[in-house]
């Protein structure tokens, strides 16, 4: 990313626009963002690339099935959140795969934005992990500018839009902003093609047919906490146990008007051990 503190300013106290800032440091050539940002610092996030050249029309030969040279993403994952009537709940695997290869068995995939915004992470690690990054230092910075934290709505429509300017250019996001505000919860889906769903379920991922199908047999409005932290925990097991690309540990998260909390980490082998005996038991 370019250094546009100098061309932030002119743009903030004089009447030059972004291309005409742009154009002074000798470019010729200069595209502005197709959306209008909630903040003006998202302005300031685009890569700059080489004159001439389409990169959605540059990377087709690298992605579509007739080329010699492919770049193919072969990623899985398992995440989940709902809304319930004591909060939110946020649970995710933490298995990395590139292709059969196991990568990592410990990664991170909630990304704490701030104390009451959470994100998710399912598709390429590198694009959620970065552009998460931005969402929270634009949070952060719309914060500072207004003396009070950004909606979940208007997190969930910054993201959107930063990333809708680089449809079809090899990103692969898909992402779950989860958090509360003065209207309460919220839980947004964003993805790479600027798609923005809001409902009180989501699962994304490779296992999320799996997590779906015990969220749906369990999910009540009026679950109490620990119904609902048992029931998200079981969800995205049973989504390592059929996935092989899902696995490792199970994050569980939990989030009030009072923030988000970290419930618990815990190993997918030592859930099947207990969901077993508990089998075994009612057998």
């Amino acid at each position: 990313l370019i250094n546009y503190s100098k061309m932030a300013l002119a743009q903030r106290y004089s009447a030059l626009t972004l291309k005409e800032c742009l154009q002074g440091d000798g470019m010729k050539e200069i595209k502005e963002p197709a959306f209008s940002p909630l903040i003006d610092c998202a302005l300031y996030d685009q890569f700059v690339v080489p004159a001439g050249v389409d990169p959605i029309e540059f990377v087709k030969p690298f992605t579509n099935t007739s080329g010699h040279m492919k770049i193919k993403f072969c990623h899985g994952t398992t995440t989940l959140a709902f809304k319930y009537n004591g909060g939110i709940v946020v649970a995710v695997d933490s298995r990395a795969t590139a292709g059969t290869w196991i990568a990592s068995q410990t990664v991170k995939k909630v990304i704490e934005i701030n104390p009451y915004l959470l994100g998710t992470m399912a598709g390429g690690a590198a694009d959620c992990g970065f552009w998460e990054r931005r969402l929270a230092y634009h949070c952060r910075v719309y914060e500072l500018n207004n003396k009070r934290r950004i909606s979940v709505a208007a997190a969930s429509k910054l993201l959107s839009n930063m990333i809708y300017y680089y449809k079809g250019m090899g990103l692969s996001i898909g992402t779950m902003i989860s958090g509360y505000d003065t209207k309460g919860p919220g839980l947004y889906y964003v993805d790479s093609d600027g798609t923005r769903l809001t409902h009180h379920m989501f699962s994304v991922g490779s296992g999320s047919l799996y997590a779906y199908g015990v969220l749906d047999n369990g999910y009540r409005e009026d679950l109490n906490k620990e119904e609902a932290l048992d029931l998200a925990q079981r969800a995205i097991f049973h989504a390592t146990h059929r996935d092989v690309y899902s696995g490792g540990v199970v994050n569980l998260y939990h989030m009030t008007e009072e923030g988000w909390e970290k419930i618990s980490t815990t190993d997918v082998t030592d859930l099947y051990d207990k969901y077993q005996t508990e089998k075994g038991r009612a057998s």
